[in-house]
């Protein structure tokens, strides 16, 4: 027997199995479309809902290491909270035990038999990839195709292990790891670190069972070991990032220690006194699925209640306490970029946010040429200074999420928060021009008449209120808020024609001081310019929704 015949195969089946698993994944993924970006509002729910979220979305992409690496992301750009990611952690450890329970159903569904239904299935595929017109159709064939490739995959690491069964060494090996749960355990972690894949660690274990080389107790401890494994790619991850983050991928690491240490010991109980014949029979690929669900419900199920302590232990290793936000800093990850449908609804969340400091600019600018506060001053200029920050970063994301493979609709969607990001930037600007304003007033101690004040007001009020209604019509896709920024537009324009001649004729009169004239002016611009930025808004909503 030559090793070499074994492990080129093994190592090619092993290579298909992935690359079949990661085409599947993105098929589903995109097909997946819109509804995963609705999964980003569970986020704000209680632990239960984010449990929930992490089993579905570790179901779509197949790997509980790139959910976790993305919950990483999502606690390093301030969006999800220790405790929220918590539960999302929870959540992907069950959501990866789909894999096995697609490879495992060779057994409980003789008519997904991988040597009649897997080349179907790759031939079925790529029919409809060439064929297919539509994007749905591509990504419904590489769903098929990968579906395909991964029990193509299993088969050849299967066949290729075949002959080991007369290999005395390899057989006792696996005796020595069911006798002995700490190298179990150790060779389950150091194989899944290395591959960086639960999924695919559990597929190899399979394709050994498939040649009935694994008894029992031996893929019990191997199994636990795998939990542990699939931490090391978030922890590599959150390498350079916050303290918050490093310790989301310290509470995976703590939670699946935990859980294996917890059934580590029932099993060392059941195997050594319970029933000891029981840990020599050769395992399934069908009970290592069943294994690898029970064990990942049950440590949801038995650490969920104390989920909270970990938490906290997380954050004694950690040394970390979750301050409040920079709200100059951008909550936006490059690891959510692993699924674009999450990245860009968390980008129209930043711009959300974004828009929302705009708007407290320009309540506070409402007033500042009134009443000249020194410190409204300060802050529509630290304002704008943050809302420049803010910009900045949301483009270069929102220009890197563009660049990605997604859809037609949402490179779109992306266009037109590029536009929208530029539109409350300009409105920022305009603000601060309006402190600039105020500060001349101040220095020169000057001051508008009180018809010229009245005025004034009723043109910011129209103004802030087309924003608003703009803000309100981006968050809610509301056609009726965007109708009715551009009825506010339309009436700002009407009232700058209408004050400027009458300021004009006050000014002949001299009925107020050439100083405040120029600034008020200088104001009817800046703000007619503001409501022509929050119809841009409105324009891009009712594109989008159109």
């Amino acid at each position: 027997m030559s090793y070499l015949d074994i492990i080129i195969p093994f190592v090619g089946g092993l290579g298909m199995f992935i690359y079949g698993m990661q085409i599947m994944a993105q098929g589903l993924e995109n097909a997946a479309g819109n509804k995963m970006k609705t999964l980003l509002e569970v986020l704000t729910k209680n632990k239960l809902m984010g449990v929930l979220l992490g089993a579905a979305i570790t179901a779509v992409i197949q790997s509980s290491s790139a959910t976790t690496v993305m919950v990483v992301g999502f606690v390093n750009a301030g969006i999800m909270n220790l405790t929220q990611a918590m539960g999302v952690i929870m959540g992907a450890n069950i959501g990866t035990t789909v894999t096995g329970w697609l490879v495992s159903s060779v057994e409980w569904a003789k008519f997904l038999s991988p040597s009649t239904l897997a080349p179907i299935a790759v031939m079925a595929g790529v029919i409809l990839m060439l064929v297919g017109k539509r994007r749905s159709s591509k990504e419904i064939a590489s769903i098929i195709v990968g579906f395909g490739l991964l029990f193509i995959g299993i088969t050849t690491m299967s066949s290729a292990v075949e002959p080991l069964q007369d290999s005395e060494a390899f057989v006792s090996l696996f005796v020595t790891l069911g006798n002995n749960p700490l190298l179990g355990i150790l060779a389950g972690t150091l194989v899944t670190a290395i591959i960086q894949s639960s999924s695919a660690s559990v597929g190899i274990l399979q394709s050994l069972a498939a040649a009935g080389l694994v008894p029992f107790s031996a893929a019990i401890y191997i199994i636990m070991g795998q939990n542990i494994g699939t931490c090391v790619t978030a922890i590599l991850s959150s390498l350079g990032a916050k303290r918050t983050a490093k310790t989301a991928a310290l509470m995976h690491l703590l939670f699946n220690i935990i859980g294996t240490i917890i059934f580590s010991i029932i099993a060392i109980l059941y195997f050594e006194i319970i029933n000891p014949a029981a840990g020599t029979g050769m395992i399934t690929q069908t009970e290592i699925s069943i294994v690898h669900t029970v064990f990942n419900i049950g440590t949801t199920v038995l650490l969920f209640p104390v989920s909270n302590w970990i938490v906290k232990l997380a954050k004694k290793i950690g040394r970390v306490e979750e301050d409040s936000q920079d709200r100059s800093m951008v909550l936006l990850d490059e690891r959510i970029l692993q699924t674009p449908g999450i990245a860009l609804q968390s980008t129209v969340n930043e711009v959300a946010r974004m828009g929302k400091i705009v708007e407290d600019s320009l309540e506070v600018a409402k007033n500042v040429l009134f009443t000249l506060n020194d410190d409204d001053i300060k802050f529509l200029k630290e304002e704008e200074s943050t809302v420049d920050r803010l910009s900045a970063g949301i483009t270069n994301y929102a220009i890197r999420l563009g660049s990605l493979q997604i859809s037609e609709k949402e490179h779109q969607d992306v266009a037109h928060l590029l536009q929208t990001v530029s539109d409350m930037e300009r409105i920022s600007d305009y603000c601060e021009n309006i402190s600039e304003f105020a500060e001349t007033l101040y220095e020169r101690g000057a001051s508008f008449s009180e018809v010229g004040t009245q005025q004034l007001k009723e043109m910011m009020d129209v103004c802030i209120d087309s924003y608003k209604y703009a803000l309100e019509a981006f968050t809610e896709r509301s056609k009726e808020k965007a109708l009715k920024v551009i009825e506010k537009e339309t009436q700002a324009d009407d009232l700058e024609i209408s004050l400027r001649n009458k300021h004009i004729r006050r000014l002949a009169n001299k009925q107020c001081s050439t100083e405040a004239g120029i600034v008020y002016l200088d104001t009817l611009v800046c703000l007619e310019r503001i409501s022509d930025h929050a119809r841009n808004i409105a324009e891009e909503v009712l594109e989008q929704i159109a």
